[in-house]
């Protein structure tokens, strides 16, 4: 089991909000201003920012496609993790720069829903963080079945919204709220 983080102090951190991960993309351009305005409502409360980009065979480290989409760029003093797997968790520095900042709450934001948000959320729980999920801005794209079906990408973010609202793990906290509900205040 894991230990619950005690404290309230927070980060954002924005996941794979890169451009080859955007161009097809449920509501976009919507997700990323709710982006934009998280990060730029995180720094006025003085709460880091942490970003996560990933690399893998069909999104090459360093790529135009691999970099962050244009209304988004990291400040000298924010950290940049680097990832191959789903989970921002998994073999990267992120558990490193947490602790660095004393970090127990992460606030989630990015993409793609079904993929790497819904498993670095889970990641955070069982690591033993509280946990808000910005509900208005994370995103995926449709998702092809193979046999003519398909799953809309509105459907995996509805359902990853409703879980989160609903999880319960013990010692630990997550919800979600829109990027302006946010209290970053709180965080800091």
């Amino acid at each position: 089991m894991a230990t619950a983080r005690t404290g309230t102090k927070g980060v954002l951190l924005v996941v794979d909000v890169q451009e080859d991960v955007m161009k097809n993309a449920w509501d976009a351009p919507r997700v990323i201003g709710n982006v934009v305005r998280a990060v730029e409502r995180a720094r006025e409360a003085s709460v880091p920012v942490m970003w996560v980009q990933h690399a893998d065979d069909d999104l090459a480290y360093g790529s135009p496609g691999w970099q962050l989409v244009s209304a988004l760029k990291p400040a000298a003093n924010e950290a940049v993790i680097h990832k191959n797997f789903n989970s921002s968790f998994e073999q990267t520095a992120l558990e490193d720069e947490l602790a660095r900042v004393g970090a127990s709450h992460i606030t989630l934001a990015g993409a793609a829903t079904n993929w790497c948000i819904r498993a670095t959320a889970y990641g955070a729980l069982e690591r033993g963080y509280d946990l808000t999920l910005i509900k208005d801005a994370h995103t995926t794209k449709d998702t092809e079945l193979g046999n003519g079906e398909k799953i809309e990408a509105a459907n995996f973010v509805r359902d990853l919204n409703i879980a989160m609202q609903w999880l319960s793990y013990p010692g630990r906290a997550n919800k979600t709220a829109t990027a302006e509900e946010i209290d970053f205040a709180a965080l800091a």
